[in-house]
């Protein structure tokens, strides 16, 4: 098939029937339910990018197998400029969405790439994962797929390993192996636009103890496989209100589920890591990670300019960008702005090429970028808030605007500074509401900081790594140094 149209994608949906709760209801039909109807539209629109005369020679190529035309995400970066290849595509995507839409395709679709091209590492194991996760990467790429993940444990009791659980299956775990493959059971989270996803891909976080081994799972399956239950989050609205009253969330909520496994069977051609505690250890970091990243730091590259471009927006509609206070919260949010812009430039422009013959960007300054936006993006969020102040709580609604016995009011007391008529400033509170205080920006914001785990964890395993690779040599010169005078003056 190759690359999908949005039409495509949509038929798909309606050709399965994935067990999805929402709100108490199952839902039979995805397409027109209304909390996911306008997301569906949005995902289509990106895959109708690929179409599009303007960008498709910018996000797809030639596949060198197949000779077909497939996404920017499905190339093995060899250089420089295929790196650059990708950037475009994530880049083209997220200005789309305006960052917003964390889980689209290219995220999950280049992590495939790379856990392919890195199959070394399962062939470490078994041959057979090797096999699987090569021969999967070419099926989710000839098809164009839209995939999920859940990496996740439930929030049961975290002072106690998966083995160690009140019940052995509170956590996603082999069952029994079969002849045709595992059976598994369990849960996961954090399945984000789990429902409209083609298929869920499976893959461990590390921190498995001994007796866990059970629960080192990756593997892949179809999102209506029989057994897997879609339990969703409450929505962040409710599908029905208007886009002028919610134009963020009527169109860019990114659905959130715990994924319940019932004695589900996972063919033995999908499984790519099984009942092993070092490569359920290892396999998040050494299959993947940098190139996903790098999508993640572009997209949240977008999301924190669209950010302070609200704040600077807000300012300026109501004649506050001169207070010099004002003034120091937009210029620290275009710092922000401006250290991951560098922070990318110097992550593509440092790139390595791995022992697979594959490019991949700058570690350090990538994982820097992890370890900025958790704290750049709410704090962005903060400043929109502290500088709309009470106005972005009172805004009319559309209806409102519509009323002719309002309209007059609203005209004289909802307007801007001098040339900022009511409608334009009412409009632009809404979209900055929308982004920084109704239950779509908070999630927003939420996702943000928990977006590579734990914060404080993943600091501590960046410093754990930077210092297995730094050298110090700095502090060894200065010592050979001081010895150096030390002796002479004695002499």
């Amino acid at each position: 098939m190759a690359i999908r149209t949005g039409q495509d994608y949509i038929n798909g949906l309606k050709t399965r029937q994935p067990e999805v709760w929402l709100e108490g209801r199952r839902i039979t039909d995805l397409v027109n339910e209304p909390n996911f109807k306008q997301p569906i539209q949005e995902i289509a629109k990106l895959y109708d990018m690929q179409h599009d005369p303007k960008y498709k020679d910018k996000i797809t190529g030639i596949c060198e197998d197949t000779g077909e035309r497939v996404s920017n995400a499905f190339i093995v970066p060899k250089s420089y400029e295929d790196l650059m290849k990708r950037r475009d595509l994530y880049e083209t995507w997220a200005e789309a969405t305006f960052g917003l839409m964390g889980r689209s395709p290219d995220f999950l679709n280049v992590t495939v790439t790379s856990m392919a091209s890195n199959a070394k590492f399962f062939e470490k194991y078994n041959q057979s994962w090797a096999e699987n996760i090569v021969n999967y990467y070419k099926h989710v790429r000839d098809n164009d797929l839209f995939l999920t993940h859940a990496l996740i444990n439930p929030q049961n009791d975290r002072s106690k390993a998966a083995h160690e659980q009140k019940d052995k299956f509170t956590h996603l775990g082999a069952v029994e192996e079969t002849s045709e493959g595992i059976i598994v059971r369990g849960a996961k989270m954090l399945a984000t636009f789990a429902p409209i996803a083609d298929e869920v891909i499976i893959y461990p976080f590390p921190g498995f103890k001994p007796g866990d081994e059970r629960y080192t799972l990756s593997f892949a399956v179809p999102i209506d496989t029989p057994g897997l239950r879609i339990v969703c989050r409450e929505p962040a609205q409710n599908g029905k209100r208007p886009v002028f009253d919610h134009p963020l969330a009527s169109r860019f909520e990114e659905m959130d589920a715990v994924l319940i496994f019932n004695d589900v069977l996972v063919p033995w051609n999908r499984v790519f890591v099984h009942n092993n505690l070092e490569a359920g250890n290892t396999v998040y970091a050494q299959t993947g990670l940098s190139q996903n990243t790098h999508q993640n730091g572009v997209r949240g590259l977008t999301k924190l300019r669209f950010a302070q471009q609200v704040a600077s927006r807000i300012a300026d509609a109501i004649g506050v960008d001169g207070f010099l206070n004002v003034q120091t919260q937009l210029g620290e949010l275009v710092q922000s702005v401006e250290t991951i812009r560098a922070l990318l430039r110097t992550a593509e422009n440092e790139y390595s090429i791995n022992e697979n013959g594959e490019a991949v960007p700058s570690f350090t300054s990538l994982e820097t970028i992890r370890g900025i936006l958790p704290k750049a993006y709410p704090r962005a969020v903060e400043i929109i808030q502290t500088i709309g102040a009470g106005g972005l709580l009172l805004s009319p609604t559309g209806c409102d605007l519509e009323h002719p016995e309002l309209s007059g009011d609203i005209a004289k007391y909802y307007g801007g500074r001098e040339g900022v008529e009511a409608y334009d400033r009412v409009r632009l509170f809404k979209l900055a509401w929308d982004l920084s205080g109704e239950a779509f920006g908070q999630r927003l914001v939420q996702y943000e900081r928990y977006y590579s785990g734990d914060p404080v964890r993943k600091l501590g395993m960046f410093y754990s790594n930077y210092k297995k690779k730094a050298s110090f040599t700095m502090v060894d010169r200065a010592l050979e140094q001081n010895e150096t005078e030390k002796n002479v003056s004695l002499n």
